[in-house]
């Protein structure tokens, strides 16, 4: 495990999902066997490898990726470091024989993003990218509406991500610095649009085109060490799709806004029959019958309550969604069960910041062509 003394590495990744499945008594495989991850922690920071490996109980540890991929016994390599480092992180155990699974983005260009994949396909590893919204309870309570038909013919998706990211000198970021360096492979439009492929790829229709408009509305921050730099990446995006069916989806993603929804990303999804909004955890509907049929009076309060008049979708008991991907990719690799979630749909989510990026410079819709297997 490469890349998990940063937060989401160590966080969603060792903590969530690898330590929780070894808590639980590993995988079980239809043999009635059970897959047991044993990680080793590789970073480039002796010490703070050592620590987190102290810290949870892991034995084995160290800075030599080399020497760790000559391991016969380590099957799958994985890595949530930062992006520009992943494409040659990756093609080095890709040549080592390893099974790769990784965070995204896959690459910062497509070329590089495809490079990956046909060399993963030659090699015949097995492959993993995270995708992990797709298991979130929220988006699983609206996949299981639309299979169940409640919204009728499906006309648009509206997507509102983000939250304030504190400019670190009065306080400190939430995120590390590099993200908002163009240089370093920094940028929301790169890091989103990955995401929003994939959500609507799979939960409402294959992305046919789009138009995105980026913008950078924080020009100066402060690094980890105090130190004043100018912000070069975007912060901000503001994208419009258009999916296969006629479905119209629109995201707005940003670093640079003050949260007043359910959740720090919330999805409004509008058909014939119902409407449905959806955060992480919770999802709300309103179907066709008790939707209200407000008159247009500006001289008067409203009297309706648009807040009232939805339902919230049951359902509890859902597992962390890395640690549900996670057990999919073990026993993917154990010889149990496809798992289509590889370094070609990375490449698609990368397809698709790459395209938001250039229909920004151009000021114009794209269309987006389909990539070969």
């Amino acid at each position: 495990m490469h890349g998990v003394t940063g937060r989401m590495g160590m966080n969603q990744h060792l903590v969530r999902s690898i330590l929780e499945i070894r808590k639980q008594g590993g995988v079980a495989l239809k043999d009635g066997t059970r897959l047991m991850p044993d990680p080793i922690l590789i970073g480039r920071n002796a010490a703070k490898v050592e620590e987190l490996g102290r810290q949870h109980g892991i034995s084995r540890f160290g800075t030599n990726l080399h020497e760790a991929l000559k391991s016969k016994e380590d099957e799958i390599f994985f890595d949530a470091a930062s992006t520009q480092l992943r494409p040659k992180l990756l093609m080095q155990a890709i040549a080592a024989g390893k099974h790769v699974y990784c965070e995204k983005p896959v690459a910062t260009s497509l070329v590089d993003a495809m490079k990956l994949y046909r060399m993963a396909k030659q090699a015949r590893i097995k492959h993993g990218v995270v995708q992990d919204k797709l298991w979130l309870p929220g988006m699983l309570k609206l996949a299981k509406l639309r299979d169940e038909g409640f919204f009728g013919r499906i006309l648009s998706v509206r997507g509102e991500f983000g939250y304030w990211v504190f400019e670190g000198d009065r306080q400190p970021a939430q995120r590390p610095s590099w993200n908002y360096r163009k240089r370093d492979g920094g940028g929301i439009i790169l890091d989103m649009l990955c995401h929003w492929r994939y959500v609507l790829d799979n939960l409402f229709g294959e992305v046919k085109a789009l138009s995105c408009l980026g913008a950078t509305h924080i020009p100066f921050r402060w690094d980890e060490n105090g130190r004043k730099y100018r912000a070069t990446a975007d912060d901000a995006a503001y994208a419009t799709f258009r999916l296969a069916g006629g479905v119209i989806a629109h995201f707005n993603s940003s670093w640079a806004v003050r949260v007043r929804r359910d959740d720090l990303l919330t999805l409004q999804v509008d058909g014939t029959r119902g409407s449905a909004v959806a955060g992480l955890r919770r999802c709300l509907v309103q179907s066709h019958e008790r939707t209200p049929k407000p008159v247009w009076n500006p001289d008067i309060p409203q009297p309706i309550n648009f807040f009232d008049g939805w339902e919230e979708v049951p359902g509890d008991g859902y597992d962390n969604a890395f640690k549900v991907q996670w057990e999919l990719f073990l026993r993917h690799v154990a010889g149990e069960g496809s798992f289509r979630w590889g370094l070609l749909e990375g490449a698609r989510g990368v397809q698709l910041a790459e395209l938001g990026l250039k229909s920004w410079r151009q000021k114009k819709w794209l269309e987006v062509p389909r990539l070969q297997r």
